[in-house]
């Protein structure tokens, strides 16, 4: 609405899974189930998005402190002082060791290594009661792939000399590792969430070629559109996460599935589309359509709806 856009049906329908109630997120509920505790946030920017989800709904009734040493949102860290609650951002894109992954980079290959272990928050979590983590568009960018510290293949290069991958073998490889590093950590005892694969929303292009999201109505359960999404990704987490699952109960480790796809596959209607914040920063750079991220407020708050039935399982 900052932004102008028009239409506000998108903040007006929840989500209601099938055989349950899901009751609206009480963030005073919230904020008492947590006392004491703290949450990290690792992943890209819909992680970020997630969170500042969260906050805005506790806003309600409290605002936190940022006590973060940067002024990078994606690296944010923030308290409730009130309720001794901690909240932190850890930007992780894809999960492993990286290159740089910022903007002055965006023309070049990214550098993925694939077995090795992102240290910017593997090193960080072991304290943490709750990580919530997820991964996902990054990895449909060019991308060099290596093992061992060698290059054994790339996705969209024009290198001819290099072998061909899918996203789908980076996507497996990362999610595996990113599960390894939480298993080989000692004196951890906290619950890891894997918040599910969500979506993009591009219709008539790709974010790049003219793709925009103009639909202002929800997909239905049964619409012959959702046949169009690839949903392989999602699969790939549901394996990953269910071997490492069982490697992590042997250890006493706890792990949780935080699905929110299917939810989201049928909200076309919730992204910035072009009435994001990006198109009035510069009026003369190009800024596309955002089809990736969701409103605030707007559909993603249903996470916060799910998250909390999942702490009060917990205790």
């Amino acid at each position: 609405m900052k932004f102008e856009r028009p239409d506000d049906g998108y903040l007006k329908w929840r989500w209601r899974p099938d055989g349950c109630v899901l009751p609206v997120f009480d963030p005073r509920e919230f904020l008492e189930l947590v006392r004491g505790k703290s949450l990290a946030f690792v992943g890209d920017s819909i992680a970020r998005n997630h969170m500042q989800s969260l906050v805005c709904l506790l806003s309600r009734i409290a605002y936190p402190m940022d006590i973060s040493n940067t002024t990078d949102d994606n690296r944010k860290r923030l308290v409730y002082k009130d309720y001794n609650f901690n909240i932190s951002m850890y930007w992780a894109p894809y999960l492993v060791k990286t290159g740089v992954t910022f903007n002055q980079q965006n023309s070049k290959l990214f550098d993925l290594y694939l077995d090795e272990f992102d240290e910017s928050w593997t090193s960080k979590i072991g304290a943490f009661d709750f990580v919530i983590i997820n991964a996902g568009h990054w990895f449909l960018r060019p991308t060099n792939f290596y093992l061992d510290g060698r290059l054994i293949g790339c996705l969209y290069c024009p290198e001819p000399n290099v072998t061909h991958l899918t996203k789908d073998f980076s996507y497996r490889w990362a999610f595996r590792t990113a599960f390894r590093a939480i298993n080989s950590l000692e004196n951890f005892k906290g619950v890891t969430f894997l918040r599910s694969f969500v979506p993009q929303h591009f219709e008539h292009g790709t974010f790049d070629h003219g793709g925009e999201c103009v639909r202002t109505e929800l997909f239905r359960r049964n619409d012959t559109i959702l046949k169009e999404f690839e949903l392989d990704l999602y699969h790939i987490q549901r394996e990953e996460f269910d071997i490492a699952e069982k490697v992590g109960r042997k250890k006493g480790l706890k792990y949780r599935l935080f699905d929110v796809t299917h939810a989201m596959l049928l909200r076309p209607d919730g992204h910035p589309n072009k009435y994001g914040h990006g198109h009035w920063q510069d009026p003369n750079v190009t800024v596309f359509n955002d089809c990736v991220h969701w409103c605030l407020p707007g559909p993603i708050d249903t996470w916060s709806d799910v998250f909390i039935e999942l702490l009060k399982r917990e205790s």
